[in-house]
């Protein structure tokens, strides 16, 4: 059987019990204070005030003096307390409730008048929902902003494009960076969906009927509705959920972390592309002056911010499947095994979805691109790509397409063994200049293996997808974009 083998003076100290990576080294500390006990508690203790600030409106007997005892406390929480009165009670919000009533004795009478443990534990958490998309948002701007620019400076800048993984047409650097940044636009206006849908649970009571409510106020169904109304809208909301049961409907949480699960899968293909090209020596991530590729092999630049993305997505991509299983398993008006699974769910994928593109952003911030190795790979695979060219040129010339396709044809092969079974270079177009029957346009080669004449519309598209589809995105966010572009140090 195992046992704690730490020495006695080191048990129960941080270093001997787990701590989340996402906490310790990757998540910012905006991200990890939104889903922390002091923002959770201290959230609770504001929507024990909204409430009583609108039921004293609506005519309850609550005092100034009393809401004013509760507002000093907010922040004030004896989480030593509270955590002697749950395992007394079991029950975290009642535990909570009596540590306040201590701290506030004038106003115990009045806390949590009405209400379930679902008005502050739900509210909560669509408030810390919103919170956090509040901060994703920005930095999905600055990754698109940054990215923009980088595909507009290369948008020109040709490299061989790959279907199948085999070398294809030519695309150009900035072209492909705009495939990308494609998906972070739909990645932000599912953010922003998600963020724009969410809505207040208010005060339902048990079962969502409201009927404790409709006892307080002597069955007035105008003053519960008023209720419901003005304590959103305390609580900084224009919407609530006129129906729900005990719970708002974790189809929220799904739709939520669907659109955090998206933002992993397109995190995680654009990752993967860069991890490609560096293998390639084409395109590199940002690499330190003093950072260690690997503890054997001193030459290597492994691209470790990339894994770390394609890491943290895989994660943040399997968190949809438990959202998904949440809510499929609610029975009626609500089962309480959501409960611990979003506790870790829900956070987890902020926290994930937070590090991720806070990764991101320092590799968008310092991509390195290599033109010289990227011409060299094009003249190696270029020649194939021009036969059809150099044939149109030959037939222009007068020659016969059919004699013409067949010397090329024998040429290609020709250098293509050279290529596979030698390892020497692509000598296609030696070939065809020692080859007397192409005599007629050996002067028109140079132009006809021009690598720009091969990328199509690749620059204007590019200037075309910035101007009408990036710059009116990144524009929604010109007031926060200083903030979010600043340079990222990440913990390694």
């Amino acid at each position: 059987m195992f046992t704690i083998d730490a020495p006695v003076e080191l048990q129960g100290t941080e270093y001997c019990n787990y701590r989340s990576p996402l906490s310790t080294r990757y998540a910012s500390k905006e991200m990890q204070y939104n889903f922390s006990d002091q923002k959770k508690f201290s959230t609770w203790r504001k929507l024990w005030i909204y409430l009583a600030k609108a039921e004293k409106e609506l005519g309850l007997d609550i005092t100034d003096e009393q809401i004013s005892e509760l507002e000093s406390a907010i922040h004030d929480i004896d989480f030593a307390a509270a955590a002697e009165h749950e395992k007394k009670v079991r029950h975290d919000v009642m535990a909570h409730v009596h540590t306040l009533a201590e701290r506030c004795p004038h106003a115990a009478p009045i806390i949590h008048l009405g209400a379930t443990s679902c008005y502050v534990g739900d509210n909560t958490d669509l408030i810390t929902l919103k919170h956090g998309l509040d901060l994703l948002l920005p930095r999905l701007a600055a990754v698109i902003s940054r990215l923009a620019k980088f595909a507009d400076q290369y948008k020109s800048l040709p490299i061989l494009g790959f279907t199948h993984l085999q070398p294809a047409q030519l695309t150009t650097v900035g072209k492909r960076a705009s495939l990308w940044l494609s998906d972070l636009l739909m990645d932000e206006r599912a953010l922003s969906r998600a963020r724009d849908d969410l809505r207040f649970r208010g005060v339902k009571g048990t079962t969502g009927t409201q009927a404790s409510f409709m006892q307080l106020f002597k069955g007035d169904s105008a003053k519960v509705r008023a209720l419901d109304k003005r304590v959103a809208e305390l609580a900084g909301f224009d919407k609530r959920y006129l129906v729900t049961g005990q719970t708002y409907s974790r189809k929220v949480d799904l739709e939520v972390v669907a659109a955090l699960s998206g933002l992993g899968a397109t995190v995680h293909k654009m990752c993967s592309d860069i991890r490609l090209l560096a293998s390639r020596k084409e395109v590199e991530e940002p690499f330190e002056a003093s950072q260690i590729g690997s503890s054997a092999m001193p030459y290597k630049r492994n691209p470790m911010r990339s894994e770390r993305c394609c890491a943290l997505s895989r994660h943040l991509i399997t968190l949809h499947a438990n959202a998904a299983n949440t809510h499929a398993v609610q029975w009626l008006e609500r089962t309480l095994d959501d409960s611990a699974n979003r506790r870790i769910t829900l956070a987890e994928a902020f926290l994930t979805a937070d590090a991720t593109l806070l990764t991101l952003l320092n590799i968008c911030q310092g991509l390195v691109v290599y033109p010289k190795v990227i011409d060299r790979h094009i003249a190696q695979e270029l020649p194939f790509m021009a036969t059809e060219n150099i044939i149109m040129a030959m037939v222009q010339a007068g020659g016969d397409r059919q004699v013409c396709h067949e010397k090329i044809r024998v040429l290609s092969h020709e250098a293509g063994a050279q290529v596979k079974q030698h390892g020497k270079d692509n000598d296609l177009i030696d070939r065809v200049k020692k080859d007397a029957y192409f005599a007629p346009i050996i002067s028109q080669l140079d132009k006809i293996l021009d690598a720009s004449t091969f990328i199509g519309r690749a620059p204007e598209q590019v200037t075309e997808f910035i101007e009408e589809e990036v710059d009116p995105i990144v524009s929604k966010y010109v007031c926060v974009l200083t903030e979010a572009e600043k340079p990222v140090t990440l913990n390694i």
